[in-house]
């Protein structure tokens, strides 16, 4: 929603799409909304590399998908990507997150993915992931939106429907975390204490709230296996740094600020002036829209910690929130310099750029938007749109119509995928590279369903 003098608050929560499937006669159906933010998705795979690399995956192949709910719940689908509630993140600790996120890597590394009634919602949820889903936002704010945007879809399309939850895979899936702990030297402590917690807190709670008990079923015997590891393990009673904890609790306050922005500001007053504090009150006053009074928050941050990327980009927010677009190309720059791997930023630096409408700044824009596409695997609809945006402002009507292709393949528009499609292949050289885009665009849309 906008407000009458501004743009709405970029972290505000945006659909970006409505992707969904039509559930089961009879069924119930859940909306599950996805957020994306740069910041705590790379946070958590810094966290988990060793974990990942213990268990032979790259950790840059890890897809970190947060879910807005607020069960204790995690669980991997449609390949290497791990769905984290924000529950979860909320009502843990670093160590506790690592064992779920260790867990979750049994399930991957031992193949524990079923395929459902329908193989194409496997590849469907895949697909999603690819988009960068609510990274590149901002549709009805206009706002490429660094921060948590978010996408809704089916609930039945996750969870139980991509997961076999055997006991034995639970099991299975255990000793797998346990081990890749332990390589990594990681206390497996977060684990145990973590199951504790849910197993002391299943008797209490309703199927609705106890979401991890439900998919992942406990056992006595499985509690009992994880603290006779413990005992024995060498790493018990090894802290994680200190350095690991405080960026967690960054991010857990980033995220509180952004669902309970009060919540945030009564949590982290004003006499504490802590890194964590004032980053969750900058985050809170930037959510309620008041800007003036997270900006001071944002630059004392940024002069404590220059080489912090994402505290550059949430100053590019503010000031690109503000209606200061140009103001807002310096912070996304530096933030870029910082963080180069973050396709949200260059976005919202590409965004920045168009808004002042002037062609000389259209080449920088797409370059950011084609290395933002590469890294997102070119699924977002609200970056397709920019880069058809930068096209026109250099007059290239043919790459306009590629682009607009692709936005709408993107968004699941086949007669607007087809007809750009079309028009892109009339006007672009024949075997150039949008050219040949268009075609596999058409292509795609024009293949017969199956029945």
């Amino acid at each position: 929603m906008r407000k009458p003098s501004r743009l709405v608050s970029i972290v505000a929560m945006v659909a970006v799409s409505f992707l969904s499937w039509t559930a089961p006669a009879g069924a119930q159906r859940r909306e599950m909304q996805l957020l994306s933010d740069a910041e705590t998705e790379h946070t958590i795979r810094t966290m988990a590399r060793p974990i990942f690399q213990a268990a032979g995956i790259d950790a840059e192949s890890v897809n970190i998908v947060l879910v807005n709910d607020r069960t204790l719940n995690a669980f991997v689908a449609g390949g290497q990507n791990i769905f984290i509630h924000t529950g979860l993140l909320l009502q843990t600790d670093a160590a506790q997150l690592l064992g779920v996120v260790a867990h979750e890597t049994g399930h991957i590394a031992g193949g524990h993915l079923v395929r459902g009634s329908d193989a194409m919602e496997t590849a469907f949820l895949s697909s999603l992931v690819g988009m960068g889903i609510g990274i590149i936002g901002g549709i009805a704010s206009r706002n490429a939106g660094a921060g948590m945007a978010g996408m809704m879809l089916g609930q039945h399309m996750a969870e139980r429907n991509f997961l076999s939850f055997s006991r034995g895979q639970e099991s299975s899936a255990d000793q797998a975390g346990l081990s890749y702990m332990e390589r990594a030297g990681v206390s497996a402590s977060g684990l145990l204490t973590f199951l504790d917690k849910l197993g002391a807190e299943e008797p209490l709670t309703t199927d609705r709230e106890a979401a991890y008990a439900r998919t992942h079923p406990l056992t006595r015997e499985r509690l009992d296996s994880v603290r006779s590891f413990v005992e024995r393990s060498r790493n018990t009673g090894r802290a994680l740094p200190a350095d690991v904890v405080e960026h967690y609790q960054r991010i857990q306050a980033k995220l509180y600020a952004y669902l309970e922005p009060q919540g945030a500001l009564n949590r982290y007053r004003a006499d504490d002036q802590s890194i964590v504090a004032r980053y969750g009150r900058a985050y809170a006053y930037f959510r309620r829209g008041e800007v003036m009074r997270a900006l001071p928050l944002v630059d004392g941050l940024i002069q404590q910690e220059p080489k912090n990327g994402f505290f550059h980009e949430l100053k590019g927010d503010l000031m690109l929130q503000n209606g200061r677009a140009p103001d807002a190309v310096a912070p996304y720059r530096k933030a870029i310099e910082l963080a180069p791997d973050s396709a949200p930023i260059r976005v919202s630096l590409a965004h920045a750029l168009l808004e002042q409408n002037n062609a000389k700044v259209a080449d920088e824009a797409i370059r950011n938007l084609q290395v933002a596409a590469k890294t997102q695997q070119g699924q977002s609809t609200f970056l397709w749109r920019l880069m058809a945006q930068a096209y026109a402002l250099k007059g290239n009507d043919g790459m306009v119509a590629y682009a607009s292709a692709e936005e709408a393949f993107a968004r699941g528009d086949v007669p607007v995928a087809r007809f750009q499609a079309e028009r892109a292949e009339r006007l672009l050289p024949a075997g150039s590279p949008g050219w040949l885009r268009a075609q596999d665009i058409r292509g795609q849309v024009d293949k017969p369903r199956k029945p």
